[in-house]
Order: structure tokens, then sequence, then C-alpha cells
């Protein structure tokens, strides 16, 4: 008689502290906020650390009752949780530094808030026995009390172990955000995303604004923010329906005195406009907005124009 099959074993979920004890490391503007969050919601921040004077004064201001500490002590101190809000090239090197300290510890889970890395950068953390976690918000930061009333609601694209999923959902819920589970392949691809949409927005609207000064308006902005603001909650609701303009309707000769006057006035405009013309030529075609024909004549002008090196 063969011996009863006994029930696989399962491993105990990870237990943390309701109330955890929170390290700052890189109190910048990601830092600092992401720190008076956690300390708005009921987590003691127990330690920061920042260089720059900057740092000195978000500290004072987000989290004026909080320790400057050295790195190091920081992560010693953080017995829960330690957040590394450093620039993505400084990751690597900063968690090495670390792990090399023996300033981390065996259960202590280390998060950094980059959206371009995974876990791969948290490998040192990991074989001091520390628990890795990618928590990035999608968000952007001022460094100021404003950004606090900004967070509700925003997405964080987490990557995390399976075992440590419920403490990353936990942990975004106290911060009064949504997680999106990123793969770890994924990050460069989801950061690539948000840095396309996000900054090259900045760098759209500004250049907008600066050919209308050129222009001779006054108040640019005055102009673009209705029109602005109507255009991206067109796009984030009706995708590429949301289109309008010379391009999508296949306005050679208006897109051809565009680039006429851009290359007497800014020719550094110039190859700007010609990327987003052409890519918003390829989307429109593709759901139907611009006829082949038409694409054909606005493709024509878009390739005559020569791009200074």
């Amino acid at each position: 008689m063969s011996a009863p099959l006994r029930p696989r074993a399962t491993a105990a979920p990870l237990v943390f502290p309701r109330t955890l004890a929170v390290g700052v490391l890189g109190a910048g503007r990601v830092g600092a906020v992401l720190g008076a969050a956690l300390a708005a919601a009921g987590h003691r921040v127990v330690a920061a650390s920042g260089a720059s004077g900057a740092t000195k004064a978000r500290l004072a201001l987000l989290l004026p009752q909080t320790p400057h500490r050295s790195a190091s002590a920081v992560a010693r101190a953080a017995a829960d949780l330690l957040i590394v809000a450093v620039p993505d090239d400084a990751l690597a090197g900063v968690i090495a530094d670390l792990a090399a300290s023996g300033a981390l510890r065996p259960g202590q889970v280390v998060a950094h808030t980059s959206g371009a890395h995974g876990l791969a950068a948290l490998a040192p953390a990991v074989e001091a026995g520390a628990r890795p976690l990618a928590l990035h918000p999608a968000m952007t930061f001022t460094g100021t009390p404003d950004d606090l009333s900004r967070l509700p609601g925003i997405s964080y694209g987490v990557t995390a172990p399976a075992e440590l999923r419920p403490f990353a959902a936990r942990l975004v819920a106290d911060l009064g955000g949504v997680p999106e589970w990123v793969g770890e392949n994924d990050r460069p691809l989801y950061h690539a995303a948000l840095a396309h949409g996000a900054n090259h927005l900045v760098t759209l609207v500004n250049e907008a604004a600066d050919r209308l000064r050129d222009a001779g308006v006054e108040r640019p902005e005055k102009v673009l923010a209705p029109l602005l603001r109507a255009a991206l909650e067109n796009a984030l609701r009706l995708g590429d329906d949301a289109l309008t303009g010379p391009v999508s309707r296949g306005d050679a000769g208006t897109v051809r005195r565009h680039l006429d006057r851009l290359a007497r006035t800014a020719p550094e405009s110039v190859p700007a406009y010609l990327a987003l013309a052409r890519r918003t030529a390829d989307r429109a075609v593709a759901v139907g907005r611009l006829r082949p024909a038409d694409a054909a004549a606005l493709r024509n002008v878009l390739d005559g124009i020569e791009v200074a090196a």
C-alpha cells in the first residue's frame, strides 16, 4: 500500500509590522516627498540623507523631525524599509557600497525609485540578505509640499519577487497609489514610454511657446493652455482619433509653409517638427484619418527638407 500523499509545503507569508521603520537615502525631490507621504500614512521615517543644500532644505520642509544622517547610518537605522532615491546612473554603486560596508541587514526591504532599473541593480543587497523592490512613482516632482496632493491615485511601476508582492501592494496603497506590475526585462521600455511622454512633452510645450513669442505673442501660455489641455484630454480618451491639424488632413502646402518659416526663424526646431510630423502621418494613415494618396504628397514635402547636421 502506497504512503498517503502529503500536502506540498508552502512558504510562510512574509510578516512586516504595521508601522514600518523607514530610511530615505537620497532625499531629493522624489525621496523627500515619498518619505513625507509614508510619515503621513503612519510610518516612522527614522533617518534620511543627502549632501546638497537643497536636500537639507527639503528635509527641513518635508521631514522636519527626521534626523539627517550619513548613507550607511540611514541604511542601518531603516530596520524595515530603505528607500534609495538616487540618480539612475548612481544606483548600482550606492547599493554596492552599502552592501560592502555591512550597512544592510537580512530581511530588510531595499526599494529603489528608478523607473529604468529593475531588481538586478539590487543584487548586492540581495546577497546581503535584503529583499529587493523596484518602486517607481509615475509622476513628476518639484520636491515641495504641493507634490503630496498629487500622489493620491497615481500609478507606481513595481517589480518585486513573488513573495514580496503583498508587501509592495500594501506600501503603494499606503502612498495612495495603484501598483502597475512591470516585468524585470520591461523596465527600460516602461521608463522610455514615460520619459517620451512626460519629458518630451515639456520640451514640446516650450518649443511651441518660443515660436509663439517669435510670432509676436506676448503671453504664449495663455494661448496654449486651453488648446494643449484639450488635446491631452482628447488623446488620453480617444487615442489616435484625437488627431487634428494639417498633417492629419494631408495639407501639404500648409506644412511646407510651416517648414519654410521655421527654417528662417528657428532652424533648430525643424528636425523635431519633421520627426513628429512623419510619425503623426504614419499614425493618421494607420487609423484611417489620412488617405494614403494625401500622405504621399505630405511625405514628399517632409522628405524634401534638408536638415543641417
